[in-house]
């Protein structure tokens, strides 16, 4: 009995090449209308689809290999000797390979403005069946031309059991992968409101970590397709390869900085800022960002919001000259050549990453891993609205300079890590204290406010919840803190409040909670 190969593919990449490899292993070509093309352009012989089903391909190409005879080529069980008897007397062909890739739906709606019957038109109904079934059956299904050269290779000496798996778990993820998206682009027109009763989340893999969370942990980054995200132009130019914490450290600091269109820096440790700051340059941002907390700041990632120049790259060899202190990461979106070649000299083994620029607006969902599952939530954004809402409740009112820090720091502590209390200098936008990922707020307070030393006088403390009793407060005011940020709905907001106009500063009640975990 003859042997074929079936092709169909939309990405025609290197299937000229690969067709004359099937060609050479033995067997014969099925093709349909747009592969049969490339493949008579190449002088190749093939027998086009229609002569096999026994119909014209229809319907605007709709239909073409949905058939009894296509699939039954793919599905009857080559082991089963009642199988062969009704191939043979059904006239079903062998068709042992099955090379396809899918209408090219995720290229068409990364187009915001497709509409809907375009999007709808690129959704494949045959390839998947194709593939599914020649999956199933074990046969050899090839849906990446990464591929083609190792099965070429092996269709010439042995297909190995081995190989087959490989290819089948492909496939299945493949079509996984194609059908979760067209279910997030179908919720995206009802406005992706809803949690639907059963998920799956598309993702390709971006790269290899050097290792996970601990060296004897393996890890891997994926990002899903049509997000606008840095990390999809993360570049390599310097220094050690990543690791699943320098990588969640980078996402940590992209987090922080992307909230603000001024030069910001923040170091980070473990997904937790250390120091973060605003300034006229980056140099300056940086500058302070590593001065809210030199000491932690050792062994940190830098992560900026603007290019890396010659200013700001001196800076990093400055703290390693005064304070003996190395930096892991540096992650930028831009980096001077003269920056570059002075950084690669401060210390080797410290990676130099840059990403692009930043997107301004966040990504809507945020997914966080339990023990078998996940928990998808919406993402914590449109924090410049939230100002709306703001209450002074103490008989002071803050003065602008006052508002303008408070605001900053707010944006600050909803990317630290909570429980979290802050202190933010009292005229310059960077954090002097931060009390971050305490089970007790009183004790966050103490930390923040330990840290901050001097710059407590005059400094305005940050809580990303209410504070539950007044010894926070109180303990702020002692220090000479001259404002104070929170959540308010504590049934002790009263006491709180006393504690403030005894003091004669003022407190602002956000009204919004900003934990992050």
């Amino acid at each position: 009995m003859k042997k074929y190969a079936l092709l169909s593919v939309s990405d025609k990449t290197d299937i000229v090449p690969f067709a004359k490899a099937i060609v050479k292993a033995g067997y014969e070509i099925i093709s349909t209308g747009g592969t049969a093309k490339v493949l008579q352009e190449a002088k190749l012989k093939f027998t086009p689809i229609q002569e096999i089903t026994g119909n014209p391909e229809s319907f605007d190409g709709r239909m073409k290999t949905i058939s009894f005879q296509i699939e039954s080529a793919l599905l009857y069980d080559r082991n089963n000797p009642k199988h062969l008897k009704e191939a043979k007397e059904l006239k079903i062909p062998q068709v042992d390979i099955v090379v396809c890739n899918l209408y090219p739906f995720e290229k068409t709606v990364a187009d915001k403005k497709v509409s809907y019957k375009t999007a709808i038109e690129n959704i494949d109904v045959g390839g998947p069946t194709m593939i599914r079934a020649a999956a199933k059956n074990g046969l050899v299904v090839v849906i990446d031309p990464a591929d083609y050269e190792t099965v070429s290779e092996a269709l010439q000496k042995n297909v190995t059991p081995e190989l087959i798996r490989y290819l089948q778990a492909k496939a299945f993820e493949h079509l996984t992968f194609y059908d979760s998206q067209i279910a997030w682009y179908l919720r995206g027109q009802i406005g992706e409101t809803m949690f639907p009763k059963e998920i799956t989340i598309p993702g390709r893999k971006l790269v290899d970590l050097r290792y996970g969370e601990n060296p004897h942990q393996k890890g891997a980054v994926y990002t899903r397709p049509n997000v606008t995200t840095p990390f999809n132009h993360l570049t390599k130019h310097w220094g050690r390869d990543l690791s699943l914490i320098n990588l969640t450290d980078i996402n940590a600091g992209l987090d922080s900085v992307r909230l603000f269109k001024e030069p910001a820096a923040v170091v980070i440790k473990h997904n937790n800022p250390c120091g973060v700051a605003l300034g006229t340059t980056i140099a300056e941002a940086l500058t302070n960002a590593i001065e809210g907390d030199p000491e932690s700041a050792f062994g940190g990632i830098v992560v900026l919001n603007k290019a890396m120049d010659l200013k700001a790259a001196q800076v990093i060899s400055g703290f390693k000259d005064a304070k003996r202190g190395n930096m892991d990461i540096i992650a930028v979106p831009s980096i001077k050549p003269n920056a570059l070649e002075f950084l690669q000299k401060v210390r080797k083994s410290m990676g130099i990453y840059s990403f692009g620029d930043i997107p301004s607006a966040m990504d809507e969902w945020n997914l966080k891993s339990i023990d078998g599952g996940f928990v998808l939530q919406t993402a914590d954004i449109d924090i410049d609205e939230s100002f709306k809402q703001w209450q002074v409740v103490t008989k002071k009112q803050p003065t602008k300079q006052q508002l303008e820090q408070m605001q900053t720091g707010w944006k600050f502590i909803t990317k630290i890590k909570s429980n979290t209390v802050i202190v933010i200098d009292k005229t310059i936008p960077m954090t002097r204290g931060i009390g971050s990922g305490q089970t007790s707020r009183i004790r966050a307070t103490k930390i923040a406010l330990e840290q901050a030393g001097k710059y407590t006088t005059g400094g305005i403390l940050i809580s990303d919840s209410f504070f539950p009793f007044p010894d926070s407060v109180e303990l702020a005011v002692k220090q000479g803190i001259s404002a104070v940020v929170q959540q308010g709905g504590s049934i002790n907001d009263k006491l709180s409040i006393e504690t403030a106009d005894k003091a004669g500063i003022p407190m602002i009640f956000t009204g919004r909670r900003a934990f992050w975990h």
